[in-house]
């Protein structure tokens, strides 16, 4: 990855440090200012690798942004990233073969435990989609109250590629003690231990792994697995339920951090879909052709708040910020040599990107032109949309 040092050069910002620490809990909202550019991308490749037991999920307002949030991620992480797509056509079925097969990848692969970062728009996030009862069963979702004995969720933990041991210290293991069961799986804010009143779960609760003491209640918890090797057999049985119609928020862990520019165009957007699916559906109807209901191909929009706002979020360009990294867009160049020049020999050192070698060959002409070298500066092969000054490098 030829962009680790501008991974490094976010994580030298004393703001980077104090957003480590103060990741939002469910439920809750945390806005930044000061991200231009691209540095909102950087930002979610830098939790995915101090924090690579988490899921993050990127909600952009438009197809257009995911694709550019996709571009310069695919520049800054090395593996586990998709793109959920949008439908094109706001009824039940996708005309595209191309989307609907990018879609069911996709969910295949986070049900798997599989992806790390996802991509995806507010509109798809709202959209119902049929998803095979074979994958829903890939991952586990336990509740507060529900009724599944102790030894029915070990087989279970062990099926998905979890090992059993004495004592949880690392994601991907479980532990039995009498009616109690611990579990770190991947998607999780932190390990869970869950206690047991007969075949009854009776509470789920975070606990610390350093000190193993119970930390805050929690209503449910999702885990995905580690393999799907010991669940083939099963996911393979030919007499299955038919498949359910659900949404991506709710196949998502519930402790996802779900990372948007803002709220407001998010909820612009589901509205707006919502308002024009009605439309499409009607005149379907006039046309005689026999068409699902609004509610069983979208979400309503305010269900749709209400979900999406149960998950960790974090609000890049909100008018409101709790945390300002302080970051700003960089001088305009204009094919000035001179002028980047000038730049170049002064302070933070500069990272320039270049499309390929025979680009970066000709830059490297220019700057070398007059014997003058191109002071503090970097050239490397790779492309990000926008770019940005951190206090301790510009790209």
């Amino acid at each position: 990855m030829s962009l680790r040092p501008v991974l490094d050069a976010f994580e030298r910002a004393p703001a980077a440090a104090d957003l480590a620490e103060r990741l939002p809990a469910r439920g809750q909202a945390l806005r930044l200012g000061g991200l231009p550019g691209s540095s909102g991308a950087v930002l979610v490749a830098s939790i995915a690798r101090r924090f690579p037991q988490r899921l993050l999920a990127v909600v952009a307002p438009t197809p257009g942004e995911a694709e550019r949030w996709l571009a310069d991620l695919t520049q800054l992480v090395d593996a586990g990233l998709a793109l959920y797509p949008q439908r094109e056509a706001l009824g039940e079925d996708e005309p595209h073969y191309e989307i609907a097969g990018e879609r069911a990848e996709t969910i295949e692969a986070l049900l798997q435990g599989q992806l790390r970062i996802l991509v995806t728009t507010a509109r798809a996030t709202a959209e119902r989609t049929l998803v095979p009862a074979a994958l829903e069963r890939l991952r586990l979702r336990l509740a507060v109250s529900e009724r599944r004995a102790p030894g029915s969720v070990a087989n279970a933990l062990e099926q998905m590629g979890y090992q059993r041991v004495a004592t949880v210290t690392e994601i991907a293991e479980f532990s039995v003690r009498g009616g109690i069961l611990d579990v770190y799986g991947f998607g999780m804010a932190a390990p869970a231990r869950l206690e047991w009143w007969g075949d009854d779960i009776s509470s789920i609760r975070g606990f610390d792994l350093t000190t193993q003491r119970s930390l805050d209640e929690l209503q449910e918890v999702t885990v995905l697995p580690v393999s799907t090797r010991g669940m083939a057999e099963e996911a393979e049985r030919p007499a299955v339920p038919p498949p359910s119609r659900t949404t991506l928020l709710e196949l998502l862990p519930t402790d996802t951090i779900l990372i948007e520019e803002a709220a407001g165009p998010d909820v612009d957007e589901v509205v707006r879909a919502w308002s024009e699916a009605e439309h499409h559906l009607e005149i379907a109807r006039r046309l005689g052709e026999d068409v699902p209901s609004r509610s069983a191909i979208l979400e309503e929009p305010d269900a749709w708040r209400g979900r999406i706002g149960a998950f960790p979020r974090l609000l890049l360009r909100d008018e409101r910020v709790d945390l300002q990294f302080g970051f700003f867009p960089p001088d305009r160049i204009d094919r000035d040599l001179n002028r980047l020049r000038g730049l170049l020999a002064g302070s933070p050192p500069t990272l320039i990107l270049c499309d390929n070698e025979g680009q970066l060959e000709r830059m490297e002409e220019l700057l070398e032109e007059g014997g003058r070298g191109g002071g503090r500066a970097t050239l490397a092969i790779g492309a990000l949309d926008g770019g940005f000054v951190m206090p301790a490098l510009r790209v």
